[in-house]
């Protein structure tokens, strides 16, 4: 314990005593005392620190690893949990500018965070959408979709996963409907074939993972996700596309610029 410095218990504090242990060693997380991929003090060191029982010590490590702040390792111990760079999710990552570029918009934020994007687990299918989704596209839930679904990595640590559902009538034969949708991204496409698009609409929640979700991000007990669906229309008011798109809430920064006016 000598490289790390914890505070003593509070003895008048109506605080449970493992939840005030917690709250010490989250408080040298924070601080960068223990930083990402540190080593936390043993259950040893920890029960001779503050002198309590071994339970005691569990109880707190497992709070902080329910709230995704640790990782245990078998046999080596616990570990500060190492997080993917964060995105700040801005108001003008759609821009036109970026499909001109030849960058879909996750590629372009990624670059110019300085972190390497890369794109997996890419499916294509012709399918019924969802009734949520079909209501959106402003469609029949019996007419088909295109059906993109991918997972998207920073330096190679999975950040998101995406599904956009295309009505076929538009996508059916073009880029849009292969693995590898162009430069700019299907947005690119769906102007190239004359859907200028005006605007999106975005709506986000925040909720715990299903299972599926865990597995696909890899994420820590106790990590929540954004759940974002982004609807695009054109300049005639057409819904051209939705997007269902579950975010590891760690890695993401919602930021946006709203007019005053």
């Amino acid at each position: 314990m000598a490289e790390l410095s914890l505070p003593d218990l509070d003895p008048v504090s109506d605080r449970a005593v493992f939840r005030q242990i917690a709250d010490h060693i989250r408080d040298a997380i924070e601080r960068g005392s223990l930083p990402e991929g540190a080593k936390v003090p043993s259950e040893a060191q920890l029960m001779q620190h503050y002198g309590v029982a071994r339970m005691t010590i569990r109880n707190a490590l497992q709070v902080l690893q329910g709230e995704g702040l640790t990782v245990a390792e078998h046999g080596r111990g616990v570990f500060v949990r190492s997080r993917p760079p964060v995105r700040r999710l801005a108001s003008d990552r759609f821009a036109r500018r970026h499909r001109e570029q030849g960058k879909a918009a996750f590629i372009a934020e990624t670059e110019g965070a300085g972190a390497k994007p890369s794109v997996d687990s890419i499916e294509i299918k012709e399918v019924r959408p969802p009734v949520a989704v079909a209501e959106r596209l402003a469609i029949s839930p019996d007419e088909l979709v295109i059906s993109r679904s991918r997972r998207y990595l920073i330096n190679g640590q999975p950040v998101e996963t995406a599904v956009s559902y295309i009505p076929a009538e538009i996508a059916r034969n073009t880029q849009i409907a292969e693995p590898n949708s162009g430069p700019g991204g299907i947005y690119a496409r769906l102007e190239e074939l004359g859907y200028r698009l005006d605007h999106f609409v975005e709506d986000v929640k925040a909720r715990m993972p299903l299972r599926d979700e865990v597995r696909a991000l890899k994420l820590a007990p106790g990590v929540p996700v954004f759940q974002l669906i982004r609807t695009a229309y054109t300049v005639e008011g057409l819904p051209v596309e939705v997007c269902d798109t579950v975010m590891s809430s760690d890695a993401y920064v919602l930021s946006y610029e709203l007019p005053a006016r």
